[in-house]
This record gives C-alpha cells, sequence and structure tokens, in this order.
C-alpha cells in the first residue's frame, strides 16, 4: 500500500513540475511588419505569427490612443486556422481607417498583438503581446511651387523650387508617369546665396524628346501613410524638330563592333550573321544599357557639387551629331533600323583628352555596351553627365574630380564608326540636350535667378 502511494504522489508531483514548466513556455512569436512609422486615412496593418505548426488558440490586434482601445481583430482557434500560412508561421492583414477606428484622430497611437498558442496538448497555454508605436497623420501634405519661369524644351530640362510640408514627404515633379524626386534647396549653395528653409525643395526634371508637348506636368507630395498631394506647375514647353540621318553599315564596321561588344556582353550573344547580332545589340543591348545607366540616378549627391558652373564645351571638336537624332541605318542598300542617338558625337584627332564637365563624383568607369568605354559623373541633385567610345581612363570610382580634369582618351570603342567622344547629360537617369548645359544665359536663367530669388 505504501509503494502505491509513493507511486501515486509521485506522479502527482511529476504532473505538477510539468504543468508549472508548460506554464512558463514562452507566447507565439509576434512582428508587426505594417505599418512602419505612419498611419494615414486608410492604412493596411499587416501581422506575422509564429508558433509551433501555426497553432494559436486566441488572437488580437488593437490600436490604442488616448486611453481608448479599438479592436481591429478578435480571432478564435477556429478563426486563426484558416489564416495564410507558411510552415510555422500565420499572416493577418487588417485596415485602419476611420471606418474601423470611428475615433482615429491625428497624434500619437500604438498598435498592439496579442496571441496565445497551446501547450502540453492543449492543457494550458502560452501569451505573448507585442506593441508597436506609430504616429497617425490624417492630413494631406502641404506643396506649393515658389520659383517662377519655367520654360522647358523637349529633349531638355528645367528647374524648379517649391515648398513642402511636413518635411519627411517624399516629393518632386511628375512629367507624365515619370517622378523626378526633390532634394533640399539646402544643397543647392550657390557662390553668397544659402537656402537654410528646411521646406524648401529643389528639382530638376526634364521632357524627354518623345514626350509630347502637352504632357502634365506638376509637384507631388506623399507620405509613408498615403496621403498624397499636388500642385499645378505653371510652365511653357517649346518643340523641337529632331534631326535626321542615314547611316550605312558596311561589313568592315560590322566585323570591327560587333565581336568586340559581345566580348564585353557575354549574356547578349545573338545567333544569326553578323548582320541579325548588331541588330540585337543595337535593340535589346541598347535599352539594357540605358536602364543601367539609368539606375545611377539612385546614387546622386543631394548637393550641388558642381556649384552652379556652366558645364565644360569641348573646345576644338565638331559634332558629328546632335541630340535626339533620328538615324536610319541602312545594310546594302536597304533600311535595316532605326535608332535615336541622345548625345552628341564630338570629334577632333584620335585620342583626344577628354575633360570632366564640371565638378563631380565618378559614378562608373568601365566598359557599357554599345557606349564602350564609359564614364558617369554624378554632379548632384540628380545631374549627371555620360562620356562613351573612350580609348583609356585616367579616373577610377569614387574620384572626386574638378571641371576640366582628364577623365581619359577619345576611342572607337563600342559601337563607334570611328574616334569620337559621345556625351550626354542625365536628369534622373534620363538623357537630355547638353546644348542647355553649355549655355551661361541657361544656367543664370534656370538656376541661378531661382536660387536668388528664393532667398
Amino acid at each position: 500500500m505504501r509503494v502505491v502511494l509513493f507511486v501515486v504522489a509521485f506522479l502527482v508531483a511529476v504532473c505538477s513540475v510539468v504543468l508549472i514548466l508548460a506554464g512558463h513556455r514562452p507566447g507565439p512569436s509576434v512582428a508587426i511588419t505594417k505599418p512602419a512609422r505612419l498611419v494615414g486615412t486608410s492604412t493596411p496593418v499587416e501581422v506575422s505569427v509564429t508558433a509551433p505548426g501555426g497553432k494559436l488558440t486566441a488572437l488580437q490586434i488593437v490600436i490604442d490612443q488616448d486611453g481608448k482601445s479599438t479592436p481591429l481583430a478578435t480571432m478564435s482557434a477556429t478563426d486563426t486556422a484558416a489564416l495564410p500560412r507558411a510552415g510555422d508561421t500565420v499572416t493577418v492583414s487588417k485596415m485602419i481607417s476611420r471606418d474601423t477606428v470611428p475615433d482615429l484622430k491625428s497624434g500619437a497611437a500604438t498598435i498592439s498583438v496579442t496571441a496565445t498558442r497551446p501547450v502540453l496538448f492543449g492543457l494550458r497555454t502560452a501569451t505573448s503581446t507585442t506593441t508597436h508605436p506609430v504616429q497617425v497623420r490624417l492630413e494631406k501634405p502641404l506643396i506649393s511651387v515658389v520659383s517662377t519661369h519655367h520654360y522647358i524644351n523637349v529633349g531638355g530640362a528645367e528647374m524648379v523650387i517649391y515648398r513642402v510640408r511636413p518635411a519627411d514627404v517624399a516629393s518632386g515633379v511628375m512629367v507624365g508617369d515619370r517622378e523626378y524626386p526633390g532634394y533640399p534647396a539646402t544643397g543647392a549653395t550657390v557662390g553668397d546665396v544659402h537656402l537654410a528653409d528646411p521646406s524648401l525643395q529643389v528639382a530638376f526634371f526634364s521632357l524627354l524628346w518623345d514626350e509630347p508637348s502637352s504632357t502634365n506636368i506638376y509637384l507631388y507630395a506623399r507620405d509613408e501613410a498615403g496621403n498624397t498631394a499636388r500642385a499645378e506647375l505653371d510652365h511653357k514647353v517649346f518643340p523641337k524638330a529632331p534631326r535626321r540621318s542615314t547611316i550605312d553599315l558596311p561589313d568592315a564596321f560590322l566585323n570591327r563592333v560587333v565581336p568586340a561588344i559581345e566580348a564585353g556582353s557575354p549574356d547578349e550573344k545573338a545567333s544569326g550573321s553578323l548582320l541579325d547580332q548588331f541588330l540585337v545589340l543595337n535593340g535589346d543591348l541598347r535599352r539594357k544599357n540605358a536602364a543601367k545607366i539609368a539606375s545611377f540616378a539612385a546614387h546622386t549627391s543631394p548637393d550641388m557639387l558642381w556649384g552652379s558652373e556652366v558645364f565644360y564645351k569641348f573646345a576644338n571638336t565638331k559634332a558629328e551629331s546632335a541630340f535626339a537624332d533620328q538615324r536610319t541605318y541602312r545594310y546594302q542598300g536597304r533600311e535595316v533600323d532605326h535608332q535615336t542617338h541622345l548625345g552628341f558625337d564630338l570629334a577632333s584627332f584620335a585620342n583626344s583628352p577628354v575633360h570632366a564637365a564640371n565638378r563631380g563624383k565618378v559614378l562608373y568607369a568601365a566598359d557599357l555596351g554599345i557606349y564602350g568605354n564609359c564614364i558617369i559623373i554624378d554632379h548632384g541633385l540628380g545631374v549627371q553627365s555620360l562620356y562613351a567610345h573612350l580609348s583609356s581612363f585616367e579616373v577610377t570610382v569614387g574620384a572626386i574630380v574638378d571641371k576640366g580634369q582628364e577623365l581619359g582618351k577619345s576611342g572607337q570603342t563600342g559601337m563607334a564608326g570611328g574616334d569620337h567622344l559621345h556625351f550626354t547629360m542625365l536628369v534622373n537617369g534620363q538623357m537630355v540636350n547638353p546644348i542647355e548645359w553649355w549655355d551661361p544665359h541657361w544656367i543664370q536663367d534656370r538656376i541661378v535667378r531661382k536660387l536668388r530669388e528664393a532667398r
């Protein structure tokens, strides 16, 4: 009898220990992945909960503001079983809006998630709570134009100074469906002009060579909460008729450029004749190269590195091709391709020194497909310059170069018919007409004047 009592007592003790230990098991792991910081008039809330087997007995999401809690979701074990899951993790999405939170107002708030999972074969549960502070912002951003007289040539660039509040919103210029981001005007220092107002922004934008004069151009602002605003931008567009040219493709040219370009772009090898391969390079590779060039816009400086000096005009050179020339390619007398040449071809003598058009930082110095040996310099505020077909480099990536500093020598690498420099300007990665940046009157009126007036 004593043995039986001892066994019963031992089992009771073991069960008690197990129950006690089960009560100390951790609750589910909870992550509030959205929103990151702001809540607006309609904001998604995304929650991930991880537990063994993804099993939960209860889940509650609430938002607390000014001492009042409003449930966004209250779920039982049956409800949570129907949630989307990946392995041990279930996810739930809800919305914060005036419909789900009638008393929602601007100000601080906290999102809380409480999750419970079964332990000890469902005899007990383990609970955890995670909180996430947010800021509710129900007001739209405020944005307005400050600068005056915005004139833009088709294929050219322009600058606008504007005011936006609050300071943490994304803003800039929308041209059609293309965005040109703004930068704090504190980085646009010209001589004795320094704009200290943190609400002022500067944005360079362009109207591309193939965009109609009627393209809608306006300022935009939006915050993380999804609140948006826009302001009309008074402007005048000047159309420009593109030039047309014809380029013959002799076999000697194809034999020289096609193998060389394919050697530098091994993923672009095409089948067929040399002409077939050339057409692939002149089309598909041209588009890929343009996309890579545009990607460097993300690495621009928020400061005006060139200090508003006019860009170097490359003296003692002959312009063999201008910006936005419409090129027709012919092979053995028949038309085989059409492309647009987005730059200036400047020729002097073979292996001529190529100089930096203005002060900036070297972002790229290597082979770039149809452009051959290519250098891209960032001048800040989304403005960059490109130098192609070089035979050699004198600078490396990361170097700060001054206006007029030698970058390398001209050449005929890439898709060049002869020794020359292909030069173009870029605004937020889009190729624009360099001729404006060579014009001191344009620099003074489109940039310096506006900065002085804004002061």
